[in-house]
């Protein structure tokens, strides 16, 4: 415990698009006067143990600091849960990016907490489907819908360019669709 010590303020960070290795979080917390810094080696959200750390060690009166809200929170209930946290330790806490800070002198309009919170959710989304693509690649799977056959494609063109076949006939007879057959015609 430290005693006497009021409004320590402590950082947090962790690997996220655009900062993997964290230091321009840490370099930015810095900036912002943290004295402490718990940075996560890994963006994966089930393992958190700086998070769990930095929130076993928090006392009334510190103040947290992240870069923004997508570095601390991977959902907006993971966010309220936190915030909830910290407001029960007594703690503060500011997201510099959003501007968001909850000191009690602190007020927000509803069009900037939807704003924040709306941009909040689509960095969680966009990260988790970065990171499932990646894990999916890892496997040797490929994103996005499969390729239709070199043959089918080849036939289709044929027979489009034959001029004896109208579109319905070419897709009953190949599979490919009136788009998949522009879209290899534009190649």
């Amino acid at each position: 415990m430290r005693q006497g010590v009021l409004n320590v303020l402590i950082g947090y960070a962790r690997p996220i698009d655009g900062d993997l290795t964290c230091e321009q979080q840490k370099t930015l917390l810095t900036e912002q006067g943290c004295k402490e810094i718990f940075a996560e080696s890994h963006a994966d959200p089930k393992k958190r143990d700086e998070l769990e750390r930095m929130l076993s060690r928090l006392e009334t009166g510190d103040r947290v600091i992240v870069r923004n809200l997508h570095a601390l929170a991977d959902s907006t209930r993971h966010l309220v849960e936190l915030l909830e946290g910290f407001e029960q330790r007594g703690a503060t806490f500011y997201a510099v990016s959003e501007k968001i800070d909850t000191a009690p002198d602190r007020t927000f309009s509803f069009q900037k907490i939807v704003q924040c919170l709306a941009e909040f959710q689509s960095d969680a989304i966009s990260a988790k489907t970065k990171a499932g693509l990646l894990e999916a690649k890892e496997k040797g799977m490929h994103a996005g819908r499969p390729r239709k056959p070199d043959a089918n494609v080849k036939k289709a063109i044929a027979m489009y360019r034959s001029k004896q076949y109208n579109l319905a006939e070419i897709k009953e007879q190949t599979g490919i669709s009136k788009s998949t057959l522009y879209r290899y015609l534009e190649n």
